[in-house]
């Protein structure tokens, strides 16, 4: 599947859920989708146009995407389970912190310890996160029929973020004294 067919399932998905303005649209893909997914604006207005030219959406009112509402048509509604049949795409996945572990040889003593100390910090701040995402979904009204795979969505997240703190204690010990400050 190309780029634009992940977007266009991206926006086909969220407005699924409710119809939207562009405005609120992008703001929904970036607040509740960006936990797993990334979407930039300049994809999103793209591909609202062209599945408004397609027929699987309609817009009403405004004159600009980021002030019309838009909603699914029953082609849209097609095209959303077509898009989400299809096996998904593998992504070679990319690490910035990995990156400076790999290399951590030629890091200063002290500076893998601090990258650890860190990259825990942001760990445990995403779990507290997920843990406010979690109650938000069992009070939303709107979740309905959603609501199990949402919370399966931040079960995910939960998941690999307590990965990631097995790692980095691993990481400590495999590494030792490098992780000395």
């Amino acid at each position: 599947m190309t780029r634009p067919r992940q977007t266009d399932l991206a926006v086909l998905g969220a407005l699924s859920v409710e119809p939207m303005t562009g405005y609120r649209l992008r703001q929904e893909i970036t607040e509740t989708l960006g936990h797993f997914w990334h979407e930039s604006f300049g994809q999103i207005y793209p591909s609202l146009a062209r599945l408004e030219a397609e027929g699987f959406i309609v817009a009403q009112g405004g004159v600009k995407a980021s002030s019309r509402v838009f909603s699914l048509t029953e082609a849209g509604e097609a095209e959303l389970r077509r898009l989400l049949e299809l096996p998904p795409e593998s992504q070679q996945p990319r690490s910035a912190l990995l990156l400076r572990i790999f290399f951590g040889a030629n890091l200063p003593p002290g500076a893998i310890a601090q990258l650890l100390d860190d990259h825990e910090a942001q760990v445990r701040e995403k779990l507290a996160q997920f843990a406010g995402i979690r109650a938000n979904i069992d009070a939303d009204p709107l979740a309905g029929r959603h609501r199990p795979y949402w919370l399966a969505t931040v079960a995910a997240g939960e998941s690999a973020a307590r990965a990631q703190l097995e790692w980095v204690a691993q990481t400590r010990v495999l590494l030792g004294e490098q992780c000395a400050g």
